[in-house]
């Protein structure tokens, strides 16, 4: 049996570890502590003493800004006599066209072979021709009328001459009459002779009046017969040369030397009177007709060789190729093309066609010589900026001048500035364009590396 005392002892001993625990733990967080002071001690150290040192380097030397400087293409500018020329597009058209009409009618008998679209004739070359068959009657019976006339012509003359020699005879017979009646009544008053002598005698002279009277109407009668004989001669005379002239019309001949554009004949065809047969135009004259804008056209204008008269040039292009035709502005057109916007001009291709392929229809360009300038200044359109301003190159530098353009001549301005002759002008496009950019010449830059090469080959060789 346990004593008091006894049980008491192992109860002590049991407590005391828990005790003894706690004191450990309160020194780990200590050590822990002062292990991270630590840390913050040697990292602070650390950072000031790179400090310290890096504050005791001298500073690296500094670089000025680099400016940049663009290798640019330039143009000189001089003062000069230019003349743009304007590229404008037309078509080709004929200078003269003619449709032919039958001028009789009746049936196709006979067609030319080259009587086809774009077939060439010769100028009094036989077309086609009508059967004459009908006009060659009517020249016959024109012909049969015509003697006919001239025959009762010859006997209404032959009547006439019957007639004066009647007149002439009675004439001398009313003489004779008068006569005798004058000496019997001249007897009579002498008694010699009777009144009914007398009388006898005046009814001589009266019946031969009447007879004269009535030969000189005869006479009128046969001289008005013979003016409608005549008249009816010329009518017939008429009637055949219009049979002969159908009958040389039954034979339709080129008017000129040309094309054929359309035909509407053909063997055993009816054709009528006033029906177009053929259309054809002139094969050795061409035009151009083309629309110049009203700006264009006032400028040509006022020039001092004007628009009539001036020399343009065609240019056909096809398959590839190009043909060039020379030409002259004839004529403007009759009226204003406001819908085009502009003023029809035709130029008439001065050169002989005969052998060439070019036909109406073809579209072409036209190179037209606009108005001279003179004293102006011309440089590439890449110098302009914006409508009026082009750069100068002054010590390297870019200066802005303004411009006032009047033409333009392909890829080329025509302008006017306040610059000197030989001012040298950018022509280059930059994005970032301003005054005062630096810049230098390409032409330069390629002049000095060629010289600078050129001296190391020279280096090289010594």
């Amino acid at each position: 049996m346990l004593t008091k005392n006894d049980s008491i002892k192992p109860e002590m001993e049991t407590a005391s570890p828990a005790m003894d625990a706690r004191p450990a733990s309160i020194k780990s967080v200590g050590r822990g502590l002062a292990q991270f002071l630590v840390m913050a001690l040697v990292l602070f150290l650390g950072f000031t003493g790179m400090n310290y040192f890096t504050s005791l380097r001298e500073p690296p030397p500094t670089r000025p800004p680099f400016q940049t400087v663009y290798t640019v293409d330039t143009a000189i500018a001089e003062r000069g006599l230019h003349q743009p020329q304007l590229l404008v597009y037309g078509e080709v058209q004929a200078a003269s066209s003619v449709d032919l009409r039958s001028l009789v009618t009746g049936e196709v008998v006979s067609v030319n072979p080259a009587v086809k679209a774009g077939g060439r004739v010769e100028e009094g070359e036989k077309l086609f021709s009508i059967d004459p068959f009908t006009f060659e009657q009517e020249r016959a019976l024109a012909e049969a009328n015509l003697a006919e006339t001239a025959a009762k012509i010859e006997e209404n003359q032959a009547r006439i001459r019957i007639e004066e020699s009647r007149i002439r005879s009675w004439t001398e017979q009313l003489e004779i009459a008068q006569t005798d009646l004058n000496r019997i009544s001249a007897l009579r008053e002498n008694g010699t002779a009777t009144a009914k002598q007398v009388e006898d005698r005046s009814l001589i002279v009266s019946q031969r009046r009447q007879s004269l009277e009535q030969a000189e109407l005869n006479l009128v009668a046969e001289k008005s017969r013979l003016r409608q004989l005549d008249a009816i001669m010329a009518r017939f005379r008429l009637n055949k040369e219009q049979a002969e002239r159908n009958i040389e019309d039954t034979v339709m001949r080129a008017p000129l030397t040309g094309v054929i554009n359309a035909k509407d004949v053909a063997v055993g065809r009816m054709i009528n009177a006033n029906d177009i047969a053929i259309s054809m135009y002139r094969a050795d004259q061409l035009e151009v007709r083309f629309t110049l804008t009203d700006q264009r056209f006032a400028r040509i204008q006022n020039d001092n060789t004007g628009i009539i008269g001036r020399p343009v040039e065609v240019i056909w292009v096809i398959g590839g190729e190009e043909f060039r035709y020379p030409a002259v502005i004839d004529r403007i057109g009759a009226r204003i093309a406001s819908d085009r916007g502009g003023v029809e001009v035709i130029a008439l291709i001065d050169q002989d066609l005969s052998g060439t392929a070019l036909r109406p229809g073809a579209f072409v360009e036209i190179i037209v010589p606009d108005r001279a300038f003179d004293g102006y200044f011309k440089a590439p359109d890449t110098a302009l900026y914006g409508n009026d301003t082009v750069y100068e190159i002054v010590d390297g530098a870019l200066v802005a001048t303004k411009v006032s353009v009047r033409a333009r001549d392909g890829d080329q301005i025509i302008f006017d500035a306040d610059l000197a002759n030989g001012a040298e002008i950018l022509t280059t496009r930059i994005a970032e364009i301003s005054e005062g950019l630096r810049v230098r010449s390409r032409g330069d830059v390629e002049a000095s590396t060629a010289a600078r090469t050129q001296g190391q080959t020279g280096s090289e060789t010594q």
